[in-house]
């Protein structure tokens, strides 16, 4: 087995689609109608094997709850974040401010897998690790 997409039901599937797009710079791979919901595979610019697919629209789902930081967003059980792999974390950071996304962790070293993470979310409570390797 290897993974293949995170699936992500959204309330707005034009405004998902387009924060992913605008803020992410993810790009859509394919579209879809299904069971009266639009649906869509959206990946990052330079992966063409991880994707996200965005389940939009129809009925409205029950929201998300949002978190004021990371260890709040941790006490709640089940499906918790997806990571991005990044060159730089503070590069990173740095862009993604600029483009209004919230943060809610900033860098910090877990040296035991030799990574740096950051965390974001995005409109709808969906948290996002972005990880750097360290050596």
């Amino acid at each position: 087995m290897r993974g293949g997409h995170v699936g992500l039901r959204v309330a707005d599937y034009k405004a998902a689609k387009q924060w992913y797009v605008e803020k992410l710079d993810f790009r859509v791979v394919k579209e879809w109608p299904f069971n009266g919901q639009h649906l869509a595979y959206i990946a990052p610019a330079t992966d063409d094997r991880f994707f996200i697919e965005l389940l939009g629209d129809g009925e409205r789902p029950t929201p998300k709850p949002t978190f004021k930081d990371l260890n709040a967003s941790a006490q709640v059980a089940g499906y918790h974040h997806l990571c991005l792999d990044v060159a730089d974390v503070d590069k990173a950071l740095a862009t993604l401010r600029k483009r209004g996304v919230k943060v809610v962790a900033e860098p910090f070293l877990v040296p035991d897998i030799k990574r740096r993470l950051a965390f974001i979310e995005d409109p709808w409570g969906n948290v996002i690790e972005l990880a750097e390797e360290v050596k």
